[in-house]
């Protein structure tokens, strides 16, 4: 009976060491958004950022879209994703709208929050606010122009032999494009190519 009793309390011992070995092994660290990191070839938030800030220029650098004195207004219809991953594409569109809202040349209106203006605006005018205070109907801004783009994705991996490592190459395209809603023309479009190629152990951690 006692031999079990130290056994039990050898093998306990044993697998808290175990446990305190992984925790001691845990680590966090913050990284800098700004810096381009990549862990293997598939899209990351260094990505997003090449593709914001490359598209983002190439709006301000043409001229208005058109020869309008007034800021062009914009709605956005967001990015197709026709990759084989779950990217999230609307943080893409939002980061372009961000930069563009900050450089003061263009002007967004908010598709999002278009049912909820509705419910507002039928709230209002359901006698729970003062004449004097509610909004003016038929006043929202139309766009003049629909901004939005396709993200594709092109993959090819290695064929099955023997290696002592395996390599994948991924080819991202994404397209932009302004159209004018009134012409249906485009007016602006620019693309992002990115290819990357990463390979890693067969057998590993």
């Amino acid at each position: 009976m006692q031999k079990k009793s130290i056994q039990s309390f050898v093998r306990f011992l044993m697998l808290a060491g175990m446990a305190l070995a992984l925790t001691a092994c845990a680590s966090t660290r913050t990284l800098d958004p700004t810096a381009e990191q990549h862990f293997d070839a598939r899209y990351d938030f260094s990505d997003k950022q090449r593709i914001v800030e490359v598209l983002t220029d190439s709006l301000l650098n043409v001229a208005y879209a058109s020869n309008e004195t007034e800021k062009p207004i914009v709605i956005i219809y967001g990015i197709d994703n026709e990759t084989t991953e779950h990217i999230s594409t609307s943080g893409i569109s939002d980061d372009i709208r961000l930069e563009l809202i900050r450089s003061g040349e263009y002007r967004f209106i908010n598709r999002q929050q278009r049912e909820n203006l509705t419910e507002e605006a039928d709230y209002q005018y359901a006698g729970f606010v003062a004449p004097e205070q509610r909004v003016s109907e038929g006043r929202q801004l139309g766009a003049d122009y629909i901004l939005g783009g396709t993200l594709r994705s092109i993959e090819k991996k290695e064929a099955r032999q023997w290696r002592l490592s395996k390599s994948e190459t991924i080819y991202y395209s994404m397209n932009l494009e302004l159209t004018d809603l009134k012409t249906g023309e485009i007016t602006w479009a620019d693309n992002v190519e990115i290819a990357r190629e990463a390979s890693r152990p067969i057998i590993g951690w």
